[in-house]
């Protein structure tokens, strides 16, 4: 600044000597404008000063008492909270007062739920619902119904919107059709959990409803009785769990424990029950809860089915082709792990015989060749060098040596399935294999009948298929929902993240739907459980400079709920150091396999396509990591997620598969 001011103001130092007028010269000229220019931004430098001044006046600290992200009024005043501090909103005058008129109706609906959640008589309810029918026609006679665009613009910021919106009943084209239930009936159910229960039945009920598992001594403190007598009592609907550890017996409910592997958990209960009889009863339990062995009649074996121990094939490969005693030694076949694919080594040593060159093999491919292509689930393909329009030579399909390679194909395999169980030794030996491999899960059959929805709208009944499926994903693990359309399947995902929620299973649930159907969920959500705690997210909240503060929101909130929509969700990242852990054993995964079959001596193409691959997956590692972090928004990790619902779930389902399998519709290699 001193500098520029100097050359302004002695500019004539700078003209020229042979001019009589001293004139200022360009950089002099220049000078003056910066400096000028200069002046200019320290005024508004000072403005800005006195208009922080003044907005610092219009923030004060936050009251504890108001929700974050939510608006309120003080001495008639309306302000926004944003975690410690509340700042008067930057909207326009008729903005202001229509979100002045929600927040009357919004604080007059959460009194009628918090009523009823801590169980008011009905006069109570019907005082507060009478204030909240007047502050919702006061408002609806002044400004129009909540759900309007010109009401969502002006109060969408605030967490509770939604809740309001849900008081508007709509039809599919967004036309009112009356008030909710809320105003004029009870819209929640009060979650009152009995303390004593008589019957050992009874506390097995309320500890897989509250506990979602057998907590003994929750049930000892509702009936008094010790966890020998409960156990007693209870024989035949819960078993003890065989354990290498003793600190702390496991106890798993009927339907639980007589599922799954059966077969490895007969043969643990039997070596637990060799040393203590007590548990002579999940054998015999176990025992009756085996699946019915299957006959080799019902299994279908072919040719490439993994399961199938060597040996069988290359009996196969040698009975069938008959190699000579010279070249039966180093004619072997091998199965890789890593890259689930076959091998026949030596496939070129039996020259001479006609077995392999014309009975079942061709001139053009022999038996092995073709033995090896079906082994790996290829349907064989004859090239040969053709003439191209451009005139160069390429490689395409020789289609009648392909039909003649493929009728061969097809001969091997018939006679494959003729022989696989001819032998009696093999055949029981095949049998034994499979029963004890594919055949040993009985799948689990959930009941839901006993939960217990604690704040759900008593209005609705959730139907018997719906209770087993929440039943399902309460106490199963990972759970796809694959009804027909219409069946309940979103009542099912809000029940089931609000009953995980209570009883401690989960603290915050991420629900991921197609991005029209954001305020369509959050409305369904909220119809369910009124009093539940949502967060949606709007298409405003993922631009590039609001969507570090709608995570942050996600993260510093106790929300029960949170919805956003699919490309919305696609935009967290997930941190640098779980993405490259991924890729790390994606690369281990593929340099295994390429190890493998150099040590098997596989063929060229496949380990020159996996080199590729390890290539390409090492680039986005290198690039990965080189990357600045060019945008500091919170990552997945960090957003406390802790259960995750993903409506239309097939969108996700095209991950990255290595296969050798070809022309698979909807497979890609």
């Amino acid at each position: 600044e001193m500098i520029l001011g100097k050359m302004a103001r002695d500019s004539r130092l700078y003209g020229n000597e042979n001019e009589t007028t001293c004139e200022p010269i360009e950089g002099a000229n220049l000078a003056a404008q910066l400096y000028e220019a200069l002046r200019k931004i320290e005024g508004r430098i000072e403005e800005r000063e006195i208009q922080t001044q003044e907005n610092t006046q219009d923030t004060i600290p936050a009251d504890p008492s108001v929700r974050n992200f939510s608006y309120t009024l003080v001495d008639g005043e309306l302000y926004y909270r944003e975690n410690s501090q509340m700042y008067k909103p930057d909207l326009s005058q008729s903005a202001i007062n229509r979100a002045k008129g929600m927040v009357r109706v919004r604080d007059a609906c959460r009194a009628v739920i918090n009523a009823q959640i801590d169980g008011c008589s009905d006069e109570t309810l019907s005082e507060l619902q009478g204030k909240l029918n007047r502050e919702y026609d006061s408002f609806s006679r002044k400004f129009g119904r909540i759900n309007d665009s010109q009401n969502a613009r002006a109060f969408d910021e605030d967490s509770s919107y939604y809740l309001i919106c849900g008081l508007e009943n709509l039809d599919a084209h967004h036309k009112f059709l009356g008030k909710s239930d809320m105003f004029t009936k009870r819209t929640i159910r009060q979650d009152i959990v009995p303390t004593s229960v008589d019957t050992a039945q009874e506390a097995l009920l309320l500890s897989m409803s509250e506990k979602a598992r057998i907590d003994m001594d929750y049930m000892s403190s509702l009936t008094g009785k010790s966890e020998e007598e409960l156990f007693s009592e209870l024989k035949g609907e819960i078993f003890k769990v065989p354990s290498q550890t003793e600190e702390r017996t496991e106890y798993q409910t009927a339907d639980e424990y007589l599922s799954g592997d059966v077969r490895q958990k007969l043969l643990m209960a039997k070596y637990f029950a060799e040393t203590n009889p007590e548990y002579a009863e999940n054998v015999k339990a176990l025992e009756a809860a085996q699946p019915e062995p299957l006959k080799a009649t019902e299994i279908d074996v072919r040719l490439g089915s993994t399961w199938v121990p060597s040996q069988y094939i290359e009996q196969f490969v040698h009975e069938l082709l008959q190699p000579p005693t010279y070249a039966r030694d180093r004619i072997n076949v091998s199965y890789l792990d890593h890259t689930s694919a076959w091998n026949i080594s030596g496939k070129n040593l039996d020259i001479s015989n006609v077995l392999v060159n014309t009975t079942y093999g061709t001139k053009d491919i022999n038996a092995y060749e073709i033995i090896e292509d079906t082994l790996n689930l290829k349907t064989v393909k004859i090239f040969k060098m053709a003439e191209g329009p451009d005139g160069k030579e390429r490689r395409v399909i020789d289609s009648e040596a392909t039909t003649l390679a493929q009728q061969k194909q097809e001969e091997i395999k018939g006679k494959f399935k003729s022989w696989i169980f001819e032998d009696p030794e093999r055949r029981e030996h095949l049998v034994k294999i499979y029963n004890e491999r594919f055949n040993s899960t009985r799948a689990r059959e959930y009941d839901g009948s006993h939960l217990h929805f604690g704040g759900i709208n008593p209005d609705i009944n959730l139907r018997p298929h719906q209770r087993d499926a929440i039943a399902r994903i309460l106490y199963g693990g990972n759970t796809l929902l694959a009804h027909e359309v219409g069946a309940g399947k979103t009542y099912e995902m809000v029940a089931a993240a609000m009953e995980s929620k209570r009883i401690g299973l989960s603290h915050k649930s991420l629900f991921v739907v197609p991005n029209h159907l954001t305020e369509q969920m959050a409305t369904e959500t909220l119809r369910l459980y009124p009093g539940a705690n949502v967060l949606v997210a709007t298409k405003r909240d993922f631009e590039t400079r609001n969507r570090k503060k709608f995570c942050a929101k996600i993260a510093t909130g106790d929300y029960d709920i949170i919805i956003i929509g699919h490309s919305q969700f696609e935009k967290i990242p997930l941190s640098k150091e779980r993405q490259a852990r991924f890729i790390d054993q994606q690369i281990q995964g593929i340099t295994d396999g390429i190890q493998a079959l150099k040590s098997e001596q596989g063929g060229h193409w496949s380990v020159k396509q996996m080199e590729a691959s390890r290539k390409s997956l090492e680039a986005r590692l290198e690039k990965l990591q080189a990357s600045h972090k060019k945008d500091d928004v919170i990552t997945f990790e960090e957003l406390g997620i802790d259960r995750l619902f993903v409506d239309e779930a097939h969108s996700y389902k095209n991950l990255y598969l290595y296969t050798k399998m070809q022309n698979v519709a909807g497979i890609s290699q």
